[in-house]
């Protein structure tokens, strides 16, 4: 017999020899042994990882005469050195038939399969059928087979090997017993080519069989052909061939996967002159462009893997040195980053497929790793608009300088100042610096030159200079300010619309001593405007509070409030007329409505509610029988009244 290439010289002929398959091996040897013998099999999965290999082993246990259980066959495995045996190792027993479903597909073919199968084996004990390619058969020849598959005479057994199981119909698949086989694992290939080696006395560097296993792609055939190729190429030393790395890659027209690292390198540190001249070492060496973008696919799917899973893990199946270096690459990037640039080469490599100029698409798409990482992730963008929108608003206010206005005599020590606000970011922690119930407007947009902004803000420190007035006429009972230096915003902090202009104005109008409006009419026009309009309760807050003004902003501290009452009573109604009053008062349109000390801590001061108006909702709420009834069981007293009534 002439030369045998080594997928056929190393065709495993017992079940202990498959590689990577023992949930089918065992299985069969289970059935064998127990004698639960199916008149159907289906074997599928990927090219050459054994299906038609097995098909005939199990054809060869079926038809072997030596008896299991003797000295000459302990186990099911088949003996091999009967007639029966040797017949069907050399293809040609009368028996066991092989059809190349890929050609007789046709109903004419599966007709005389089935006229045949009719007779008795002539020696062996069954006839058994092997459908190599079976997904290539006809619909029609399905259909004609199908009866005979579902009730076959006792002697016939047909076993049917395909990649495509899907294209095989469900009546077929039913009747059959179905085996999915496993692509062969790249630890198996590795230990099969090293025997082979050995066997073939090859001197081989184990980099060079990690290279053909991990070019077999988990089929063995595909390893042991490489192999063979390889080894007819090797040069001679001593009279046995020598593989090499770089002989097997010179073979193959690979790149070392150093180049793959090198190139990424490049991309993370945004050198694009050092990746096209990379790259032109690598296309002028004649490597297609299309080989170069399915070769880095592969490395970044393994430093992919290799950051998701670590060096060890079972998603990398290449050798240990490659391992490492898809490693070093993961260290590079965050996942995120990895894989954008796996997204963005698997479609540069499909638009290769039907470009003309390769090589100039293949460079775009390198760029384009390079351009990715320049982008910000989201969260850091919104995050950054919201704290730039915050800055930019602090920056203006200081670019505007001026003495806050003078409205009453009354002074005490400045506090101290607040911790500086942090970064706004809608990805942060809950509980932030504003809290659940903060109010923002609807408008909210970072701060520009280009119009008018709304910002969230923590309130400046309040200055020496404060508010202490006396009511005099006014609809505001008379609180002495409370301390802002530990009051955290919880109200809102609005910039509404008005003009850049106005706005750069605000801090000149309050230089100014003359003319101006005091405190006490500002109190005293926007509390009678809520009454007014029916916001009754919002009058009776905001009176009890202590007004300063701080810069070109306004801060009123209310006490006994929560977070959530105090956004439904100053709500955005009342926000509008408060508005409306400090702009027809001329005082600065910015204002901050916060919670006094006493209600910011654990422990909540007690606040005796403010002598109610006549006629207002506080002095009908109290009078109230049912109210005066509470107060009498409970001990209690009245601290608040809001009126959540529609208007």
């Amino acid at each position: 017999m002439g030369y045998q290439v080594l997928a056929r010289k190393y065709r495993p002929q017992r079940f202990a020899d498959v590689a990577g398959q023992d949930h089918v091996t065992r299985t069969l040897m289970n059935a064998l042994s127990q004698n639960r013998i199916a008149h159907g099999y289906i074997f599928s999965g990927h090219r050459g990882i054994g299906k038609t290999t097995i098909a005939r082993i199990v054809a060869m246990a079926l038809n072997c005469r030596t008896e299991i259980g003797t000295a000459g066959r302990p186990t099911p495995e088949p003996c091999g050195v009967c007639d029966s045996c040797i017949e069907i190792r050399q293809g040609n027993a009368v028996d066991v038939i092989e059809i190349d479903a890929a050609t007789n597909r046709g109903i004419d073919e599966i007709r005389e399969l089935r006229e045949a199968a009719r007779y008795a084996p002539s020696r062996d004990r069954y006839k058994i059928y092997i459908l190599d390619e079976a997904h290539q058969i006809t619909e029609a020849a399905f259909n004609a087979l199908l009866k005979t598959l579902e009730e076959p005479p006792a002697h016939v057994i047909f076993m049917m090997a395909t990649t495509e199981p899907e294209n095989i119909p469900q009546t077929i698949r039913s009747r059959c017993q179905h085996f999915s086989f496993h692509a062969v694992k790249f630890d198996d290939i590795l230990a099969q080519l090293k025997m082979i080696a050995v066997k073939e006395e090859v001197e081989a560097e184990d980099a060079a069989l990690a290279l053909l296993a991990e070019a077999g792609d988990g089929s063995m055939r595909d390893a042991l052909s490489i192999m063979d190729q390889a080894i007819a190429s090797a040069p001679i030393e001593a009279g046995r061939p020598v593989l090499s790395a770089t002989q097997i890659r010179e073979l193959m027209g690979s790149v070392p996967n150093a180049v793959f690292e090198r190139l990424l390198e490049a991309v993370a540190a945004g050198q694009s002159a050092e990746l096209m001249e990379q790259l032109n070492l690598l296309v002028n060496a004649g490597h297609s462009p299309s080989s170069l973008a399915r070769q880095m696919v592969r490395y970044l799917r393994n430093a992919l893997m290799a950051k998701l899973g670590g060096e060890q893990t079972e998603l990398l199946q290449i050798s240990g040195d490659e391992r490492a270096r898809a490693v070093r690459t993961a260290l590079l990037f965050s996942e995120e980053e990895l894989t954008r640039n796996l997204q963005i080469v698997l479609r540069t490599f499909d638009d290769l497929n039907y470009r003309q100029e390769q090589r100039f698409h293949l460079e775009l798409g390198l760029l384009k790793l390079i351009h990715a990482q320049r982008l910000l992730p989201l969260e850091e963008l919104l995050s950054g608009v919201a704290s730039g929108a915050s800055g930019n608003s602090a920056v203006r206010n200081a670019s505007t300088p001026g003495p806050p206005r003078p409205i009453a005599t009354a002074s005490r020590p400045a506090p101290a100042a607040p911790p500086a606000a942090p970064s706004i970011s809608p990805f942060g922690p809950a509980g932030g610096s504003w809290g659940s119930g903060t109010k923002m407007d609807a408008g909210l947009k970072p701060a520009s030159s280009a119009g008018p902004v709304a910002t969230m803000e923590r309130p400046s420190p309040v200055p020496a200079s404060a508010i202490a007035t006396e009511a005099t006429g006014s609809p505001f009972p008379v609180c002495t300010p409370f301390p802002a230096a530990a009051s955290p915003v919880i109200g809102f902090a609005s910039t509404y619309p008005q003009t850049e202009g106005a706005l750069a104005k605000a801090p000149e109008a309050t230089a100014s001593t003359s003319g101006a409006p005091s405190m006490e009419s500002v109190r005293h026009a926007i509390g009678s405007a809520l009454v007014e309009a029916g916001h009754s309760s919002a009058a009776q807050l905001l009176g009890s509070g202590a007004w300063t003004l701080d810069g070109a902003s306004l801060r009123i501290e209310v006490p006994g409030m929560g977070k959530k009452m105090l956004a439904l009573t100053v709500n955005a109604a009342a926000e509008k007329i408060i508005r409306q009053e400090l702009q027809r008062a001329g005082a600065p349109t910015r204002f901050l409505v916060v919670p006094s000390e006493a209600t910011t801590g654990t422990a909540q001061a007690t606040v005796p509610m403010a002598a109610p108006m006549a006629g207002s909702v506080q002095e009908a709420a109290l009078a109230n029988p049912f109210v005066q009834r509470a107060r009498e069981i409970f001990q209690a007293e009245v601290r608040s009244v809001i009126d959540l009534r529609q208007k």
